[in-house]
Protein backbone atom coordinates (compact mmCIF):
# COMPACT_ATOMS: atom_id res chain seq x y z
CA UNK A 1 0.00 0.00 0.00
CA UNK A 2 1.65 3.65 -0.89
CA UNK A 3 0.93 4.99 2.63
CA UNK A 4 1.05 8.84 1.41
CA UNK A 5 -2.20 10.48 1.82
CA UNK A 6 -3.93 7.48 3.21
CA UNK A 7 -6.22 7.52 6.47
CA UNK A 8 -4.43 5.83 9.36
CA UNK A 9 -5.43 5.28 13.38
CA UNK A 10 -2.76 4.44 15.76
CA UNK A 11 -3.87 3.55 19.37
CA UNK A 12 -1.75 4.60 22.30
CA UNK A 13 -0.01 6.90 20.02
CA UNK A 14 0.38 9.85 22.52
CA UNK A 15 3.54 7.73 23.84
CA UNK A 16 6.18 4.97 22.81
CA UNK A 17 6.13 2.76 20.35
CA UNK A 18 2.34 4.04 19.13
CA UNK A 19 4.05 7.53 19.14
CA UNK A 20 6.81 6.52 17.35
CA UNK A 21 4.59 4.80 14.84
CA UNK A 22 2.33 8.09 14.39
CA UNK A 23 5.40 10.39 13.57
CA UNK A 24 6.82 7.42 11.08
CA UNK A 25 3.40 7.40 9.05
CA UNK A 26 2.44 10.94 8.91
CA UNK A 27 6.56 11.54 7.73
CA UNK A 28 5.62 9.16 4.65
CA UNK A 29 2.37 10.84 4.25
CA UNK A 30 -0.20 9.18 5.60
CA UNK A 31 -3.04 11.40 7.55
CA UNK A 32 -3.03 10.03 11.04
CA UNK A 33 -5.65 10.10 14.09
CA UNK A 34 -3.54 10.32 17.35
CA UNK A 35 -5.95 7.99 19.84
CA UNK A 36 -5.47 7.59 23.40
CA UNK A 37 -6.66 8.98 27.00
CA UNK A 38 -3.45 11.30 27.55
CA UNK A 39 -5.11 14.38 25.85
CA UNK A 40 -1.89 16.71 27.03
CA UNK A 41 0.67 14.75 25.47
CA UNK A 42 -1.91 13.37 21.91
CA UNK A 43 -2.48 16.74 21.52
CA UNK A 44 0.80 17.65 21.28
CA UNK A 45 1.75 14.52 19.02
CA UNK A 46 -1.42 15.22 17.14
CA UNK A 47 -0.11 19.05 16.17
CA UNK A 48 3.55 18.06 15.63
CA UNK A 49 2.53 15.53 12.64
CA UNK A 50 -0.73 17.73 11.20
CA UNK A 51 -2.89 14.48 12.25
CA UNK A 52 -5.87 15.26 15.00
CA UNK A 53 -6.23 13.83 18.40
CA UNK A 54 -9.12 11.25 19.47
CA UNK A 55 -9.72 11.32 23.23
CA UNK A 56 -10.68 7.50 23.99
CA UNK A 57 -10.64 4.65 26.37
CA UNK A 58 -10.39 1.33 24.70
CA UNK A 59 -12.29 -0.46 26.92
CA UNK A 60 -15.60 1.62 26.41
CA UNK A 61 -17.61 0.63 23.04
CA UNK A 62 -19.34 4.06 22.96
CA UNK A 63 -15.87 6.42 23.35
CA UNK A 64 -13.75 4.02 20.93
CA UNK A 65 -16.90 4.16 18.08
CA UNK A 66 -16.80 8.46 18.73
CA UNK A 67 -13.50 8.55 18.08
CA UNK A 68 -13.24 6.58 15.40
CA UNK A 69 -16.28 9.01 13.70
CA UNK A 70 -13.95 12.19 15.01
CA UNK A 71 -10.92 10.84 13.29
CA UNK A 72 -13.13 9.89 9.62
CA UNK A 73 -15.08 13.38 9.85
CA UNK A 74 -11.10 14.80 9.76
CA UNK A 75 -9.40 12.04 7.11
CA UNK A 76 -12.01 9.88 5.97
CA UNK A 77 -12.16 6.08 6.17
CA UNK A 78 -8.90 5.21 8.09
CA UNK A 79 -6.95 2.13 5.65
CA UNK A 80 -4.18 1.70 8.19
CA UNK A 81 -4.81 0.66 12.05
CA UNK A 82 -1.93 0.13 14.17
CA UNK A 83 -2.73 -1.03 17.77
CA UNK A 84 -0.59 0.31 20.10
CA UNK A 85 -2.62 0.77 23.53
CA UNK A 86 -2.02 -1.44 26.66
CA UNK A 87 -0.59 -1.90 29.88
CA UNK A 88 1.47 -4.04 31.88
CA UNK A 89 1.36 -5.14 35.06
CA UNK A 90 2.94 -8.57 37.60
CA UNK A 91 1.38 -10.26 40.05
CA UNK A 92 2.29 -13.98 41.09
CA UNK A 93 -0.24 -16.67 40.95
CA UNK A 94 0.27 -16.83 44.12
CA UNK A 95 2.53 -14.63 46.11
CA UNK A 96 3.60 -14.68 50.06
CA UNK A 97 3.69 -12.05 52.16
CA UNK A 98 7.45 -10.92 52.72
CA UNK A 99 7.47 -10.74 56.74
CA UNK A 100 4.94 -13.44 57.34
CA UNK A 101 5.54 -16.09 54.13
CA UNK A 102 1.78 -16.24 54.50
CA UNK A 103 0.03 -17.03 50.79
CA UNK A 104 -1.66 -13.87 49.24
CA UNK A 105 -4.67 -14.50 46.73
CA UNK A 106 -4.29 -13.01 43.36
CA UNK A 107 -5.65 -9.87 42.74
CA UNK A 108 -8.23 -10.54 40.15
CA UNK A 109 -8.57 -7.40 39.25
CA UNK A 110 -4.96 -6.99 37.67
CA UNK A 111 -5.70 -10.23 35.46
CA UNK A 112 -9.33 -8.13 34.31
CA UNK A 113 -7.46 -5.22 33.89
CA UNK A 114 -5.17 -6.74 31.05
CA UNK A 115 -7.44 -8.63 29.34
CA UNK A 116 -9.52 -6.03 29.39
CA UNK A 117 -7.46 -3.40 27.67
CA UNK A 118 -4.56 -5.20 25.60
CA UNK A 119 -7.24 -7.82 24.55
CA UNK A 120 -10.45 -6.77 24.14
CA UNK A 121 -9.22 -3.19 23.73
CA UNK A 122 -7.68 -4.46 20.98
CA UNK A 123 -10.12 -6.43 18.93
CA UNK A 124 -12.72 -3.63 19.73
CA UNK A 125 -10.34 -1.42 17.62
CA UNK A 126 -10.02 -3.88 14.97
CA UNK A 127 -14.00 -4.71 15.12
CA UNK A 128 -14.66 -0.91 14.48
CA UNK A 129 -12.04 -0.33 11.90
CA UNK A 130 -12.48 -3.53 10.05
CA UNK A 131 -16.18 -2.83 9.71
CA UNK A 132 -15.33 0.77 7.55
CA UNK A 133 -12.86 -0.66 6.09
CA UNK A 134 -14.20 -3.72 4.18
CA UNK A 135 -16.33 -1.00 2.15
CA UNK A 136 -13.68 0.68 0.74
CA UNK A 137 -12.80 0.91 -2.81
CA UNK A 138 -10.20 -1.89 -3.03
CA UNK A 139 -6.50 -0.78 -4.26
CA UNK A 140 -3.68 -2.96 -6.44
CA UNK A 141 -4.41 -5.84 -5.38
CA UNK A 142 -7.47 -5.84 -3.98
CA UNK A 143 -6.27 -4.63 -0.91
CA UNK A 144 -8.65 -2.33 0.94
CA UNK A 145 -7.05 -2.27 4.46
CA UNK A 146 -4.24 -3.08 7.12
CA UNK A 147 -4.23 -3.94 10.95
CA UNK A 148 -1.04 -4.25 12.73
CA UNK A 149 -1.64 -5.76 16.41
CA UNK A 150 1.02 -5.27 19.03
CA UNK A 151 1.90 -8.83 20.74
CA UNK A 152 4.59 -9.01 23.06
CA UNK A 153 7.48 -11.72 23.66
CA UNK A 154 5.60 -12.22 26.78
CA UNK A 155 3.12 -13.94 24.78
CA UNK A 156 5.23 -16.78 24.03
CA UNK A 157 8.53 -16.47 26.74
CA UNK A 158 5.99 -15.02 29.86
CA UNK A 159 7.77 -14.49 32.96
CA UNK A 160 7.31 -15.11 36.79
CA UNK A 161 4.14 -12.52 37.46
CA UNK A 162 3.18 -12.31 34.23
CA UNK A 163 0.01 -14.57 33.98
CA UNK A 164 -2.24 -11.30 33.07
CA UNK A 165 0.29 -9.82 30.57
CA UNK A 166 1.25 -12.93 29.11
CA UNK A 167 -2.58 -14.35 28.74
CA UNK A 168 -3.56 -10.72 26.64
CA UNK A 169 -0.51 -10.68 24.34
CA UNK A 170 -1.26 -14.62 23.71
CA UNK A 171 -4.80 -13.83 23.18
CA UNK A 172 -3.81 -11.12 20.49
CA UNK A 173 -1.29 -13.44 18.74
CA UNK A 174 -3.32 -16.02 18.67
CA UNK A 175 -6.69 -14.10 17.17
CA UNK A 176 -4.59 -12.67 14.14
CA UNK A 177 -4.91 -15.54 12.48
CA UNK A 178 -8.75 -15.90 12.20
CA UNK A 179 -9.55 -12.38 11.86
CA UNK A 180 -6.81 -12.57 8.49
CA UNK A 181 -9.23 -15.20 7.82
CA UNK A 182 -12.06 -13.65 8.59
CA UNK A 183 -11.48 -10.61 6.53
CA UNK A 184 -9.02 -12.14 3.57
CA UNK A 185 -12.41 -11.95 0.89
CA UNK A 186 -12.62 -8.29 2.23
CA UNK A 187 -9.28 -7.29 1.20
CA UNK A 188 -8.12 -6.73 4.88
CA UNK A 189 -4.29 -7.69 6.02
CA UNK A 190 -3.56 -8.73 9.56
CA UNK A 191 -0.57 -8.84 11.25
CA UNK A 192 1.19 -9.13 14.41
CA UNK A 193 4.45 -7.43 16.23
CA UNK A 194 6.29 -8.82 19.06
CA UNK A 195 7.98 -6.71 20.84
CA UNK A 196 10.86 -7.75 23.08
CA UNK A 197 12.60 -5.14 25.48
CA UNK A 198 11.78 -1.75 24.03
CA UNK A 199 12.76 2.07 26.00
CA UNK A 200 8.83 2.80 26.52
CA UNK A 201 8.40 5.32 28.93
CA UNK A 202 8.28 2.99 31.54
CA UNK A 203 11.51 1.46 31.00
CA UNK A 204 13.02 4.51 30.78
CA UNK A 205 11.99 5.61 34.15
CA UNK A 206 13.70 2.83 35.77
CA UNK A 207 17.41 3.54 36.46
CA UNK A 208 20.00 3.85 33.76
CA UNK A 209 22.05 0.38 35.44
CA UNK A 210 18.61 -1.34 35.24
CA UNK A 211 18.25 -0.17 31.66
CA UNK A 212 21.94 -1.52 30.86
CA UNK A 213 20.83 -4.53 32.65
CA UNK A 214 17.94 -5.53 30.79
CA UNK A 215 19.68 -4.35 27.89
CA UNK A 216 22.60 -6.93 28.74
CA UNK A 217 20.39 -9.56 28.07
CA UNK A 218 19.61 -9.18 24.50
CA UNK A 219 21.74 -11.28 22.04
CA UNK A 220 22.41 -8.90 19.47
CA UNK A 221 22.99 -5.62 19.18
CA UNK A 222 22.94 -5.72 23.40
CA UNK A 223 21.00 -2.56 23.87
CA UNK A 224 17.00 -2.13 24.31
CA UNK A 225 14.90 -1.58 21.40
CA UNK A 226 13.94 1.93 20.37
CA UNK A 227 10.46 2.78 19.52
CA UNK A 228 11.19 4.10 15.84
CA UNK A 229 12.50 0.40 15.15
CA UNK A 230 8.93 -0.24 15.82
CA UNK A 231 8.04 1.83 13.87
CA UNK A 232 9.63 1.05 10.93
CA UNK A 233 8.50 -2.53 11.06
CA UNK A 234 4.86 -1.16 10.90
CA UNK A 235 5.27 0.88 8.04
CA UNK A 236 7.03 -1.82 6.40
CA UNK A 237 4.23 -4.22 7.08
CA UNK A 238 1.84 -1.78 6.05
CA UNK A 239 3.67 -1.14 2.16
CA UNK A 240 3.95 -4.78 1.75
CA UNK A 241 0.76 -6.03 0.70
CA UNK A 242 2.21 -10.00 0.35
CA UNK A 243 2.59 -10.07 4.32
CA UNK A 244 -0.40 -10.67 5.92
CA UNK A 245 -1.19 -13.11 8.75
CA UNK A 246 2.33 -12.77 10.35
CA UNK A 247 4.01 -12.90 13.57
CA UNK A 248 7.06 -11.01 13.54
CA UNK A 249 9.44 -10.91 16.75
CA UNK A 250 11.09 -7.72 17.33
CA UNK A 251 13.40 -8.62 19.99
CA UNK A 252 17.11 -8.86 18.81
CA UNK A 253 16.98 -12.78 19.18
CA UNK A 254 16.24 -12.37 22.95
CA UNK A 255 14.52 -15.44 24.31
CA UNK A 256 13.09 -14.20 28.20
CA UNK A 257 14.20 -16.12 30.98
CA UNK A 258 11.79 -16.90 33.63
CA UNK A 259 12.37 -14.00 36.08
Amino acid sequence: MDINGVAAVVTGAASGLGEATARALAERGAKVAVFDRDSDKGEKVAADIGGIFCDVDVTSDDKVAAAFAKARDAHGQERILVNCAGVANAAKTVARDKETKAPKLYPMMQFELAISINLVGTFRCIAHSAFGMVDLEPLEDGERGCIINTASVAAQDGQIGQAAYSASKGGVLGMALPIARDLMNDGVRVNTILPGVFKTPMVAMMPPNVQEALGAQVPFPKRLGMPEEYARLAVFIAENPYLNAEAIRLDGGIRMAPR
